[in-house]
């Protein structure tokens, strides 16, 4: 399936990508576009929209596009996914949500990322997605450890 977004990729734009990958869809295409053109794309290319406004993918109050991927495809009941959506939340948003304390480390390590001279979102995509997989261990470990709101929360 091919999934489509707005171009010039920062958080979740980069997070929704990775959990797309391995939890739902390991055969996906992603399309990076201009954010005018997401719709028309979307229709054209029969692609599946997510992390812009008024789709179903998409922030919804103050729940980020991550956290929609993870309700429509039924990942809630990995508590390492919820975790890692609440600091994804908390790096994509105001972070008032859950106030989680490893949101603003993601932020600035996601903008770092964009300052790297990628030649493109998919190459930023495929550079940053390590990050994602260490932190979705750190989640499991937290997990393990019986902290579901990540060692940093009391």
């Amino acid at each position: 399936m091919k999934w489509i977004t707005r171009e010039k990729v920062k958080v979740d734009r980069v997070a929704c990508p990775w959990l797309i990958k391995k939890f739902v869809d390991k055969d996906a295409e992603f399309v990076f576009v201009p954010a005018e053109k997401v719709m028309t794309e979307t229709k054209r290319l029969d692609a599946i929209p997510y992390d812009v406004k008024d789709v179903e993918l998409g922030h919804h109050g103050k729940e980020c596009s991550f956290e929609a991927i993870l309700k429509k495809y039924k990942l809630t009941g990995d508590p390492a996914l919820v975790l890692l959506g609440r600091i994804v939340n908390g790096a994509d948003t105001d972070n008032t949500l859950y106030h989680q304390p490893e949101g603003p480390g993601l932020e600035a390590v996601a903008e770092g990322f964009r300052h790297l001279g990628f030649k493109d979102d998919h190459a930023q995509n495929a550079a940053e997605w390590i990050v994602y997989d260490a932190l979705y261990a750190y989640c499991q470990e937290m997990i393990r450890r019986g902290k579901p709101h990540g060692d940093f929360m009391s």
